[in-house]
């Protein structure tokens, strides 16, 4: 029933990238509203607020897909010497591969990004890597931890992961650097990417599984 949910999911997810890349492309109508009007609405928001884009930017940076890199990092290295490969390769595949991924859609999409942006930015627009990367990142070191975690944390754990994927998604749109829709892609992509790397390899797999088979 799991897997049968997350294959519904993740198909749907794809369908949303395409509908939002089509979108984008044909310059849908309703769709530039619904960019222009919140971009609009967080340049007002910066008027108003001095402090608004010192935050966002901070925030962003902090919670961004590159400091998730190098932990990832680090737990692929204590997987490796816990000799949990499956996990390690997990890790590896989804928080770390998960740049390239970004870099070959933005480079398909060459979506320029908003005329008003705050901060500086890099590269193109669609989709959001700091959305695609922190919604793989997140999923992936949740999957990973989540037999360690005492059931009375899963849940709190699971909300504040939901939080910062949706809060890191919210400040690029806040710093007016992507449009919502890039953020919304960023988000279908990434979910639909680590649901294909679940299915690919065994996050669970370590050293107990591989001394058994050996027996």
């Amino acid at each position: 029933m799991v897997k049968r949910w997350m294959a519904v999911t993740a198909t749907a997810a794809v369908l949303i990238y395409a509908v939002l890349w089509i979108g984008w492309t044909q310059d849908w109508l309703w769709l530039n509203d619904i960019d222009h009007s919140l971009l609009d609405a967080a340049q007002s928001a910066a008027v108003r607020y001095p402090s608004w884009s010192a935050i966002w930017d901070w925030f962003c940076t902090l919670l961004g897909p590159m400091v998730f890199r190098i932990v990832g990092g680090g737990v692929i290295v204590v997987l490796l010497i816990r000799h949990r490969w499956g996990a390690a390769l997990f890790v590896l595949l989804t928080v770390e591969l998960s740049g390239p991924l970004t870099e070959v859609a933005k480079r398909l999409a060459d979506r320029p990004r908003p005329d008003a942006r705050m901060v500086e930015a890099g590269g193109t627009s669609f989709p959001s890597g700091h959305a695609l990367g922190v919604m793989v990142a997140v999923l992936a070191l949740l999957t990973v931890a989540w037999p360690a975690v005492a059931p009375r944390w899963r849940t709190p754990l699971a909300v504040l992961g939901g939080f910062v994927i949706v809060a890191v998604g919210a400040g690029r749109v806040a710093l007016n650097v992507h449009h919502p829709s890039d953020v919304l892609a960023g988000w279908a992509l990434g979910y639909a990417y680590f649901v294909l790397c679940l299915a690919v390899v065994r996050p669970m797999a370590g050293k107990r599984e591989v001394s058994g088979t050996a027996q």
